[in-house]
């Protein structure tokens, strides 16, 4: 059986990052899909040297590493890659071509099964037609949208704080509307957490992974 991890909007968070890749199980034929977002915060180069060692160790095609809109503003040259939260310069700009080079590799979705992994979301009026979505939309769709998509597919997404969807600044855990949308971005930088979701591709199922086990998502309604 094999299982999909992903996670999302780490921020330069590098001992966060390093807490939830202990929880991911990469034998077998298991993956984990990396959303986007990887920097722009404490330690920016720390978080990427772990994902490319990751990519390294067990190829690509295994440990995913999508495009966010931050990875897309140090491309852009609007935000350099080991600038903090607040802090639009740095002083280590000459060692982010080697970064940069590959961060213009990184695609904007992946899909598997009945699911698809992307940083901010699709355009989801494009129904089955979905990869048609522009690109802007995969990396900065905004506000989150919650509901029903086509047919029985789902979607894992990051880059707005769940709190935004819950309404609730204390919230930072994945958050499911229920229907099609499960979104993980934990706001890290404030709660110092970045969860874990996990895909049982055979049976469509989602969890939440937690050092005391996996455990099923249910909407955000009924754990109010």
């Amino acid at each position: 059986m094999a299982y999909i991890y992903a996670m999302s909007d780490i921020h330069g968070c590098l001992d966060a990052f390093e807490d939830s890749l202990s929880l991911v199980d990469l034998s077998g034929d298991n993956k984990l899909v990396l959303l986007g977002d990887y920097i722009h915060g404490p330690d920016s180069f720390g978080v990427l040297d772990e994902i490319m060692r990751l990519q390294q160790k067990y190829r690509s095609h295994k440990v995913i590493a999508l495009l966010g809109n931050h990875e897309e503003m140090a491309l852009d040259g609007m935000w350099p890659i080991q600038a903090g939260r607040h802090d639009y310069d740095n002083e280590d700009n000459e060692k982010d071509e080697k970064y940069l080079i590959w961060m213009e590799n990184l695609p904007r979705y992946y899909s598997e099964g009945n699911t698809i992994f992307v940083h901010a979301g699709i355009d989801e009026e494009l129904g089955e037609l979905w990869e048609w979505t522009d690109d802007y939309i995969y990396t900065e769709k905004f506000p989150a949208q919650t509901g029903k998509f086509f047919g029985d597919l789902k979607i894992v997404a990051g880059h707005v704080g769940t709190f935004n969807l819950a309404g609730d600044e204390r919230f930072h855990d994945i958050y499911f509307d229920g229907e099609s949308h499960y979104y993980i971005d934990g706001s890290v930088l404030d709660s110092g957490v970045i969860p874990v979701i996990k895909v049982d591709m055979k049976n469509n199922k989602y969890y939440k992974v937690t050092d005391s086990g996996d455990f099923p998502i249910l909407p955000y309604d009924e754990k109010c």
